[in-house]
């Protein structure tokens, strides 16, 4: 019988690795960096951000999902940027030991291009108590995972975005292997999205 709560254990350890490498005092995984982005964006209630016109369209799609307007500017940017005026990070392109900025949502991928070569899969850095009970139930369509289903309040507008545990089983692995310090990923030209989006 496929036991939920033990394969639920193997997301929990990988958890708890990321936070023992990066630093944050709390870390929720989803099923992409996307998703992260989504989730925090939905948390911090914003209407309005501004993003570097040269980056990844998931970003951008994202916040457009979490209904929120998007504006585009030219910010130079490194393994990581802010997405004004919030305190959200987009660092699909940094990974590396004691990484976490305190008083922040870092949104992290673990993409095949990326530096912990799941395949698929993100988490959130975060030091936020209430955020992080938040993007648990989120991520899970509202649920807590330890709860039959009859027995639960549902509280939270919630999404399927749960990292499978075999990805999480995989990305524990990994980050035994991986060097405590990594290089930002180079600097890629994504094109403008000022130009690039067109939305009816």
């Amino acid at each position: 019988m496929y036991n939920l709560l033990k394969e639920y254990k193997k997301v929990e350890r990988f958890e708890e690795a990321l936070a023992t490498y990066t630093g944050a005092p709390y870390v929720v995984c989803v099923d992409s960096c996307t998703n992260a982005l989504l989730l925090s964006l939905k948390y911090s209630k914003v209407e309005n951000i501004t993003l570097p016109a040269n980056t990844y369209v998931g970003v951008a799609m994202a916040a457009l999902n979490a209904g929120i307007n998007v504006r585009f500017e030219d910010i130079l940017w490194q393994g990581l940027y802010r997405i004004q005026p919030t305190n959200i990070y987009d660092s699909a392109k940094r990974f590396t030991s004691d990484m976490y900025i305190p008083g922040s949502h870092m949104c992290l991928s673990f993409h095949y291009k990326k530096h912990l070569k799941i395949g698929r899969g993100g988490a959130i850095l975060t030091d936020s108590s209430d955020a992080y009970e938040w993007f648990k139930l989120a991520r899970n369509c509202g649920r807590r995972i330890d709860t039959p289903l009859s027995q639960q309040i549902f509280t939270v507008q919630g999404y399927n975005m749960l990292l499978h545990p075999d990805l999480a089983e995989k990305g524990s692995k990994l980050l035994k292997k991986l060097n405590k310090t990594n290089a930002d990923l180079p600097f890629e030209i994504y094109g403008d999205l000022r130009e690039q989006i067109k939305l009816n």
